[in-house]
């Protein structure tokens, strides 16, 4: 019988992380880095990528390489997985994690409704949706090719549930549609590919809820009595359902959207 201390042992497996320096991002490095697998970092700032990739280094013994990239840009997530295949290195584990969330600064965005942009609409598609495809099917041979492979895609509670606008009364926080629409969308695009690139490669979406980051006191107050387990979640949170489904203590589990929530879309 395999121990679970070998079911999620990752030594020797490589990871690619986008949104690398993000608050989940760095806790995704750390947890996987913890377990063993070399990691591939993804982000738009190079000097913070490489600091955070020293400091796994010496912490955990493992091979880290930072990658600069926009995901917005298909030419630079062309290069991305251009580097990346021609190392002639497998890839197990891909987590799609990068994100324009609801809090992003962005025109057209965070807005009433009336106000929202085609322009914002586009963008968000792009980074949260789009790359995401273009990512699983340009890295594919790669992760097919590891025979542990794994993809993670990182959605949210609103992919599945519609926002309680009483939560944003009071306050000058929003929900935009292109977010929840685009996060919708990724775990259509899970259960999609999950079926077609089976048995190679088994595919999950975690969905956060909401995460505790400074947010109008209002807003929290009223979000924790939401929720059953009567807080917002930090990102300490999320690393035990991260290395579940990227190690092989998921091994038997694909097409699933896991909700890490507090309870939130439980009543």
């Amino acid at each position: 019988m395999t121990t679970i201390r070998e079911l999620m042992d990752l030594s020797g497996r490589r990871a690619l992380i986008t949104g690398a320096n993000g608050g989940l991002g760095r806790i995704f490095a750390q947890s996987i880095a913890e377990l063993g697998a070399n990691l591939v970092l993804v982000d738009l700032q190079e000097s913070e990528l490489e600091l955070f990739g020293a400091q796994l280094t010496s912490k955990w013994g493992i091979a880290v390489e930072s990658v600069v990239c926009d995901l917005e840009v298909q030419s630079d997530r062309s290069e991305l997985v251009n580097r990346v295949t021609s190392t002639g290195k497998t890839l197990d584990v891909l987590i799609n994690n990068a994100a324009l969330v609801g809090s992003a600064e962005l025109q057209g965005w965070s807005v009433p409704f009336e106000e929202q942009s085609i322009e914002t609409w586009r963008r968000a598609f792009e980074v949260n949706l789009t790359a995401v495809f273009d990512l699983c099917q340009g890295l594919m041979p790669l992760v097919k090719a590891s025979k542990n492979g794994s993809i993670i895609n990182i959605a949210s509670i609103y992919g599945t549930y519609g926002p309680n606008w009483s939560l944003y009364k009071d306050t000058t926080m929003g929900n935009p549609a292109a977010y929840a629409a685009s996060k919708a969308g990724l775990i259509q695009l899970t259960r999609w590919l999950s079926t077609t690139v089976a048995p190679d490669v088994r595919v999950n979406a975690i969905s956060p809820g909401g995460i505790l980051r400074n947010q109008e006191t209002a807003f929290i107050q009223k979000y924790e009595q939401m929720t059953p387990l009567r807080r917002m979640a930090i990102e300490d949170d999320f690393r035990g359902v991260l290395t579940f489904l990227a190690s092989d203590l998921s091994k038997y589990v694909t097409g699933q959207n896991l909700q890490v929530d507090g309870g939130w879309g439980t009543w």
